[in-house]
């Protein structure tokens, strides 16, 4: 069953507003019932605003009122009247300006430690062009003299998960068993090993 926006601060409201017992609502919310009853002892969500679901179009005053009438019955749902976003087109990941000049420092680790990353991983996993990479990796950038290789994790260019996962593709493609490199859970202390060799970007 689809839940509500914001599911806690609509249990708030519901508990305040409404007749429903602390089962139907924690069955609306996605909620253990005992989070419900702690939200209505004042234990859980405290000063919390709560949020009108009515007002926000997720649930009718009419089921609402129908389900207060009867205790085994469960709240559904409205149909959204609005379209939903589409899902995420495959390609390049989006990078925040604020984050953009990070990249290439993001690459040059990713080649020095992940060689076996192909170019199109490397892409999506930090949202730059096979261009850039290319330029980083034959130390043709424009900025080659102050590239320092830093983890894309430490930079906050990706998530560890998602290097992970594009790590273990990559190495079930090749059949590279190296272990992991220290540098997603220890990104400060790798970094600061791979700025005495920045020159160096392909080095395993």
């Amino acid at each position: 069953m689809a839940q509500p926006l914001m599911p806690k601060a609509t249990a708030v409201w519901l508990v305040d507003n409404t007749k429903l017992t602390f089962e139907q609502i924690a069955h609306f919310c996605g909620l253990h019932e005992l989070e419900v009853q702690a939200i209505a002892d004042g234990e859980v969500a405290i000063g919390m605003q709560g949020l009108d679901p009515v007002a926000a179009g997720q649930v009718s005053k009419e089921e609402i009122a129908r389900c207060e009438l009867d205790e085994d019955l469960r709240l559904t749902i409205s149909e959204p009247t609005v379209p939903m976003p589409k899902a995420r087109q495959k390609g390049a990941r989006y990078t925040p300006i604020s984050k953009r000049q990070d990249r290439p420092d993001a690459i040059a680790w990713l080649l020095r430690n992940y060689p076996e990353l192909s170019d199109a991983q490397l892409s999506r996993l930090i949202g730059t062009t096979k261009p850039t990479i290319t330029s980083v990796r034959d130390r043709s950038h424009r900025n080659a003299a102050n590239i320092k290789p830093q983890s894309p994790v430490y930079l906050g260019l990706c998530s560890a998960a998602d290097l992970e996962k594009a790590v273990a593709i990559a190495r079930s493609r090749s059949g590279a068993n190296r272990a992991p490199a220290a540098a997603v859970d220890d990104a400060g202390a790798a970094d600061e090993a791979d700025d005495k060799s920045a020159t160096d970007y392909t080095r395993v």
